[in-house]
């Protein structure tokens, strides 16, 4: 590898490793999402308080910064000799960067707003293909998780017919998925047994009013 795509990488993971669940709540004056709920600084969480606004720009900055890192690569990187391949290597690293922040003791979220900006980031149709599965498993199940876990198994077939078994992007999205059901862990144990929660379900009232451990 070298220094000029280590340095993609390290870029990436740095803008990976802005938290927004925590960045907004902050600014916001809430109690810090990983206090709280599931206590995954994400936007299902961060919907948890109450506060949906927070939520949707929670969702909306962890789904751009994947965008962003894999947009600046795609940009940048050929003016310095870098391919696809870095690109691929650079949304890996946004999506470790979220779920493992250097500017957050490394305790992050479970990724999946992120890669699916990455997703935009490599194939617009790729993207909607994930969202609309998604979406579709939200409204019949109302499970986050299992919706996440759903789409995320199912990005690699989509993008096997979409970009293609020989992209550098079919693999990506294989190595997204996996580090996206890996930080699903306690969401299957609980969705084995009957515990998993339901989108929207708010937590205790020390979250909503801002004093569950900021």
């Amino acid at each position: 590898m070298t220094t000029t795509a280590f340095a993609f990488l390290v870029a990436a993971y740095l803008i990976g490793s802005l938290s927004f669940a925590v960045i907004v709540s902050r600014l916001m004056g809430m109690a810090d999402p990983r206090s709280y709920g599931s206590g995954n600084p994400g936007a299902t969480n961060v919907l948890r308080s109450g506060k949906k606004l927070a939520a949707v720009l929670t969702l909306l900055g962890d789904g751009i910064k994947g965008w962003v890192a894999v947009a600046l690569t795609q940009w940048l990187g050929p003016r310095y000799g870098l391919g696809e391949q870095a690109v691929g290597m650079a949304a890996i690293a946004v999506l470790v960067g979220h779920m493992w922040p250097v500017f957050f003791g490394f305790k992050g979220g479970k990724g999946v707003a992120t890669a699916v900006g990455v997703l935009f980031g490599f194939n617009l149709w790729l993207a909607l293909a994930a969202v609309a599965t998604w979406l579709f498993m939200a409204v019949v199940v109302k499970i986050s998780s299992l919706s996440a876990l759903t789409a995320a198994v199912l990005a690699p077939v989509y993008a096997f017919f979409i970009v293609g078994p020989h992209s550098v992007y079919f693999g990506s999205s294989i190595i997204i998925a996996i580090l996206v059901v890996h930080r699903h862990k306690s969401n299957l144990i609980k969705l084995l047994t009957g515990q998993e929660g339901k989108i929207g379900e708010k937590a205790d009232g020390s979250a909503r009013n801002g004093s569950g451990g900021q």
